[in-house]
């Protein structure tokens, strides 16, 4: 597995994709429901911050280049709690990867399948899943660099198509919120794009072929999805306005149902759920991908492959269980992840930190060795 390698934009493009992931459908609302019109700076104060997050990832990454994080932990904590860590840090990758699957068949079962049960779309979504990892992490970030031009190309149409209904007047006044407030969502969006993107560590340095371009790529990939996730919250508030955009599950959804150009461009929101079903499969296959992998790591097996069927059928199960309606799917996002992201993807990195300032000399010396 270590064999495999792939470029350094190949690696951008796959941040690029993680960090936007399903806020481009869905953040606008979950920021709009505590700022209001302030969300725009929300997001530009949780990109800061999700800058700050990957500056200390590659940080750590810079240890020892050549280690996945998963074997990372086993060199600085020891062989038991090292193994113990990496097992929640798969744990985690692998319920994310079903709450990803979860918001799809949601998504896709109200706005576009109302008459398809959610656990097909689920089944069918698993399925790619599996798919694309069996064929390796080079394939994915292949098919990930072709995909990123038609992202780009319909992200870029949709900004310009919607441009002539904007309402200035619906970003005033500014500054309104508590500071406390703005801090809660800017951590919240920082925890989505940046806080998560620990699992990048499973690609990152040790798999990517250059380490100091890979490194700039993690950088520009978080500010590139940043700048994304920017625009579109600044768009539903501009557009729809804070209150809209608060009350709707998919403000940006709507938002692109706005478009009305000469009554000839108009209904176009498919291109906004065919932005949404890029970014969430590849962050899902991100997130796939290092709990597959890490498992393999911690059992010390050869090949990952065999492991994909069992851990696809747990994952299919496991979105059912944890949100089956969106009153679930909004706890766990508002909730349980933020809080499992904040214990096992900081603190526990903190932890990691502190023992290897400790054990330094002694790490070094059996590096050398």
């Amino acid at each position: 597995m270590q064999n495999i390698k792939i470029s350094s934009f190949q690696f951008l493009v796959l941040v690029i994709f993680f960090s936007i992931g399903t806020s481009i459908l869905e953040l606008p609302s979950a920021i709009a429901v505590d700022v209001k019109q302030d969300a725009w700076i929300a997001t530009i104060m949780g990109t800061i911050i999700g800058i700050l997050v990957i500056w200390f990832f590659t940080k750590i990454a810079s240890w020892f280049p050549n280690l996945t994080y998963v074997q990372l932990n086993e060199k600085i904590l020891g062989k038991w709690f090292g193994k113990f860590s990496s097992i929640l840090f798969v744990f985690l990758s692998l319920l994310y990867t079903a709450s990803l699957l979860s918001k799809q068949g949601l998504f896709l079962a109200s706005q576009l399948f109302p008459n398809t049960p959610i656990l097909v779309i689920t089944i069918l979504m698993a399925i790619i899943l599996v798919m694309g990892i069996r064929l390796g992490l080079e394939t994915l970030a292949r098919s990930a660099e072709i995909l990123i031009f038609i992202f780009l190309f319909l992200f870029i149409g949709l900004v310009i198509f919607i441009i002539p209904e904007i309402k200035v007047h619906n970003l005033e006044p500014f500054f309104i919120s508590k500071l406390s407030t703005m801090m809660k969502s800017s951590i919240m969006i920082a925890v989505i794009s940046s806080v998560n993107a620990i699992v990048l560590l499973m690609i990152f340095p040790a798999l990517i072929n250059e380490y100091e371009k890979g490194r700039k790529s993690f950088f520009l990939g978080i500010i590139i999805g940043g700048i994304v996730i920017i625009i579109i919250t600044v768009l539903c508030v501009f557009v729809l306005g804070s209150s809209t955009t608060a009350r709707q599950i998919y403000p940006s959804y709507i938002l692109a149902r706005q478009i009305n150009i000469g009554n000839f461009i108009n209904r176009i929101e498919v291109i906004m759920a065919a932005l949404w079903i890029i970014c969430l499969y590849f962050k899902a296959s991100i997130y796939f991908y290092a709990g597959t992998i890490g498992l393999a790591q911690i059992f010390n097996l050869k090949d990952y492959r065999p492991m994909t069927y069992p851990l696809g059928i747990i994952i299919t199960v496991l979105s059912i269980i944890i949100a089956p309606n969106f009153i679930s799917q909004a706890h766990f996002d508002s909730k349980t992840s933020i809080s499992l992201s904040i214990v096992f993807f900081i603190l526990v990195p903190l932890l990691l930190t502190i023992v290897y300032i400790i054990r330094k000399k002694q790490l070094k010396k059996s590096d050398v060795s």
